[in-house]
């Protein structure tokens, strides 16, 4: 077994698609289970708590940071391999730390139905399970066959209809809530083949459509909130007056382009900032229409009261 590198004092605003976050007392990234496993060890010897970031592309790191061991699970936990199954499906496994967009094209590539919704999405693979990530009509739960995590040291298997998936959530997004910390390992897709030209075209509209409607060019994490059953938070906010709001010039701003994402500007602003303005542009929402929005941002780390 190799020895696992820990970093100290690893500052975390590079690996927050926000672009902050104050630096974490203890950071690895394993190159395989056996070192996660190693990681996790560490861990219990010093009594740290254990956060596991992906690619950060749905959470707000505080400007604390976060006093205990970050593992991140990249690309060096994130192949890709393919396989004919005997009813015709081809069934993907992709790690952890697979980029979802990677994880899409390679799908388009070969020529498969059913993943072009992941081509544009920020994100690991491990993340997306979590949340069950989807747009367009589409999400993770569509595709999945089977899950690999890690838990308790021990690697486990389950089948999709296990995951408890719903609308942003998933048996391990419950797991962590509850202070556990299950890591998942690789997801498998079954997909069917396709009209290869029909499907890389269909990839390019849907990357036309979020380039174009998307702030895709500021930092952000996003969208900031889960949508309200019943309503779209965008057009909440939009009919609150908020679309490019900003409560001063620290550079958090709901974003002027889609108002469904709160930006960080020039990459300025401080985890404070966003979060003070996330929670007016909840409480004016809630006070004009009496519905509450609910982050979908995942906060990390101490922020005073919450997090």
């Amino acid at each position: 077994m190799s020895e696992i590198s820990i970093l100290e004092n690893v500052r975390l605003a590079p690996y927050s698609t926000f672009r902050t976050g104050g630096p974490a007392r203890f950071f690895t990234e394993p190159s395989g289970e056996d070192e996660l496993i190693e990681a996790f060890r560490f861990a219990e010897e010093k009594a740290l708590e254990v956060f596991i970031l992906g690619n950060g592309s749905n959470c707000l790191i505080s400007d604390k940071g976060f006093d205990g061991l970050v593992i991140r699970i990249g690309k060096l936990m994130g192949g890709i391999s393919s396989e004919t199954g005997d009813d015709g499906l081809t069934y993907v496994t992709a790690g952890a730390g697979c980029l979802l967009s990677r994880f899409g094209n390679y799908c388009a590539d070969l020529g498969l139905e059913g993943a072009e919704f992941a081509c544009g999405i920020p994100g690991t693979v491990g993340g997306a399970v979590f949340m069950n990530a989807g747009a367009y009509g589409r999400e993770i739960k569509d595709i999945a066959v089977s899950v690999r995590y890690l838990e308790n040291n021990e690697i486990k298997e389950i089948k999709a209809s296990e995951c408890g998936f719903g609308y942003r959530t998933s048996i391990f997004a419950e797991k962590s809530g509850k202070g556990e910390t299950p890591v998942i390992l690789s997801m498998k897709a079954a997909l069917p083949k396709g009209d290869k030209d029909k499907i890389l075209a269909y990839c390019t509209e849907l990357k036309q459509k979020r380039t174009s409607s998307q702030p895709l060019d500021v930092p952000s994490a996003g969208s900031t909130f889960k949508r309200p059953e019943g309503y779209f938070a965008a057009r909440l906010i939009e009919d609150s007056g908020l679309k490019g709001f900003a409560l001063d010039d620290s550079g958090a701003q709901v974003s002027p382009k889609h108002s469904g994402f709160i930006v960080n500007n020039n990459g300025t602003a401080t985890a404070a900032d966003i979060l003070k303005l996330i929670d007016f542009v909840a409480d004016k929402v809630y006070k004009d229409t009496g519905v509450r929005l609910e982050r979908e941002v995942r906060l990390v780390g101490g922020f005073g009261g919450e997090g």
